[in-house]
């Protein structure tokens, strides 16, 4: 709607206050953060505790989440999770909500890959299923049972003028629509996560509780570190603009941008330089 003369809109109005709720929300807000002792998880934790909400790290205890924890204060908290354990992310919520009193948003960073084709004809060798099985179970099967779990603590939020009461935002990967040679497990499981965006979203509208789903690109973390720097600037220069990995932070950018803004909701972001990658 346009609004002529000095006319304050109701629409606007309504559009401003809600944004104004949104950064207050924000400000105080409690988060979970999977996989957040390394990487994008990490990058995500360091921002959401330096906007002044609180965040407890869910990773494996073999992790340096306690090291990550200590270091950023008293508003964050390490849970040891394997995030395909109902009990390991039941006693994370707890956690939350016994330390902060609550749950506003739930950030699913964890995942694995295992590169493999799906027939090794030189060897005479099929991609293992247990392989396969595992990195569907941890990274479709422990991204449900995050949210799963998470939403009924966000249930328990009063809801603000819009109604909203929380917030998930899961992280897919390009590779759920240009998946490489090699990237069938790892493409079907996060085609997976973004296929399930829409409909929990739809699920959880009536609770107020948004749900969204970042796709990213070629990122600069410890999985791409362990690769020799020939292949690291190979990839980099993959990506039309800019022409570098990305850097952690600029995903934990789009993950507070999303929580600020109420209207985003069951989509799919990417987030990848415009890079669409090639066979």
């Amino acid at each position: 709607m346009f609004c002529l003369k000095k006319v304050v809109c109701p629409e606007v109005q309504g559009f401003k206050i809600a944004l104004q709720l949104a950064w207050l929300w924000t400000s105080g807000m409690v988060g979970l953060v999977t996989g957040g002792a390394s990487g994008l998880g990490r990058a995500t934790v360091e921002r959401l505790i330096s906007q002044g909400a609180s965040a407890v790290i869910l990773d494996l205890p073999s992790s340096d989440g306690h090291k990550v924890a200590a270091a950023l204060g008293d508003r964050c908290a390490f849970a040891p999770t394997d995030v395909t354990s109902e009990s390991d992310v039941r006693s994370a919520v707890d956690l939350a909500k016994e330390k902060y009193g609550k749950v506003d948003l739930a950030v699913n960073c964890a995942g694995i890959a295992v590169a493999v084709k799906t027939y090794n004809f030189k060897k005479d060798l099929p991609h293992s299923l247990e392989d396969f099985t595992r990195v569907i179970t941890v990274n479709i099967a422990g991204t449900f049972n995050v949210i799963r779990l998470a939403v009924g603590e966000m249930g328990r939020n009063e809801p603000d003028a819009d109604g909203h009461r929380g917030c998930i935002i899961n992280t897919a990967s390009v590779a759920a629509y240009d998946g490489q040679v090699g990237q069938a497990a790892y493409s079907a499981s996060k085609g997976g996560i973004v296929g399930m965006t829409l409909p929990i979203a739809r699920d959880l509208a009536p609770m107020g509780i948004r749900v969204v789903t970042i796709a990213p690109g070629l990122f600069s973390t410890p999985l791409l570190a362990g690769l020799p720097e020939k292949v690291q600037s190979f990839l980099a220069r993959q990506v039309p603009f800019p022409s570098r990995l990305g850097d952690p932070a600029e995903f934990a950018h789009l993950v507070t941008a999303i929580a600020e803004n109420p209207m985003i909701n069951g989509e799919v972001i990417r987030l990848d330089g415009a890079i669409r990658m090639q066979p």
